[in-house]
């Protein structure tokens, strides 16, 4: 008696896990099929086995909804990836045609400039500049080959940038105003006082001899007298910022803030005729002939 009942126990359990395994099996496959089963049959025993399956449906939900949203992610990335490149392709050509259009009108105000003189000019580029503590100077990309010799003086529409003291076939190096090794012939433009320009240690110039009854006075304009060679008449250099002089001095000393900021220069015009000398002009620029 107690063999049978041991054997209907044994195969009691071996039905019921085979039963657990089927529902597991339906729980993993088929969940959402076995769910509605149960919620028809509205039993106790149907709604209790109901209720894990609604928990594994919703388990494969946020497995798929998370797999979605990481693919969908996956994919804004490199899209993001793609749009910055194309971005900073974008932005390397907007540099590209500012700088073009920014040189387009530096060259346009030179053409103009030379256009309106009446004495022979070249155009040059800066291509180098001496940043030591001896000299201040620039580099131009031509040199004996173009014509250019030393004295010849080198300006912008704004002013003098300075004058030529070297050249080789293919460069040449210009002397800027704020040289202290540089000297010009300068004309105060309201008083007609006349007196040498040279540059200072600290980056100006200053107009030397100027007479001590002279009427001169802080803003008035300086400019080439034309004089010497290397420059005609009239081409601005700067304005009086200061004056002095020292005790027992027969002169008068101005010190000037050059016209043309030569760190920021990239061309320049080379005057070839470097004795060509015109009438004075109140504006400070010399005005020549017109092209018709």
């Amino acid at each position: 008696m107690r063999m049978v009942t041991f054997r209907t126990s044994y195969k009691a359990k071996r039905l019921a896990l085979a039963l657990a395994v089927v529902l597991l099996l339906g729980f993993f496959l088929l969940p959402k099929q076995l769910q509605s089963v149960f919620q028809e049959v509205g039993s106790p025993i149907g709604w209790g086995v109901s209720w894990p399956l609604r928990a594994v449906s919703g388990i494969q939900g946020g497995v798929a909804d998370f797999w979605s949203s990481y693919v969908a992610l996956q994919g804004l990335q490199e899209e993001n990836m793609e749009l910055r490149k194309e971005l900073e392709q974008l932005k390397g050509q907007h540099s590209q045609l500012h700088e073009a259009a920014a040189a387009t009108e530096r060259l346009t105000a030179l053409l103009e400039f030379k256009e309106q003189e009446m004495f022979p000019m070249v155009a040059a580029q800066v291509i180098g500049r001496d940043t030591g503590n001896w000299y201040r100077a620039i580099i131009l990309n031509k040199g004996e080959s173009d014509g250019f010799r030393p004295h010849m003086g080198v300006v912008t529409p704004a002013g003098v940038v300075g004058r030529i003291v070297k050249t080789t076939a293919a460069t040449s190096v210009v002397l800027l105003v704020t040289d202290p090794n540089n000297a010009i012939a300068g004309l105060v433009q309201r008083t007609r006082d006349e007196g040498i320009i040279e540059g200072t240690i600290s980056g100006l110039a200053q107009l030397k001899y100027i007479p001590l009854l002279s009427t001169v006075r802080l803003g008035d304009r300086v400019v080439t007298s034309g004089l010497v060679e290397g420059f005609p008449r009239g081409l601005s250099i700067g304005t009086i910022t200061r004056i002095y002089k020292s005790e027992g001095a027969l002169f008068q000393f101005a010190e000037l803030t050059p016209e043309v900021d030569a760190g920021l220069v990239e061309e320049v015009l080379v005057i070839q005729s470097p004795n060509l000398q015109t009438e004075n002009e109140p504006s400070g620029t010399l005005k020549g002939k017109r092209k018709p």
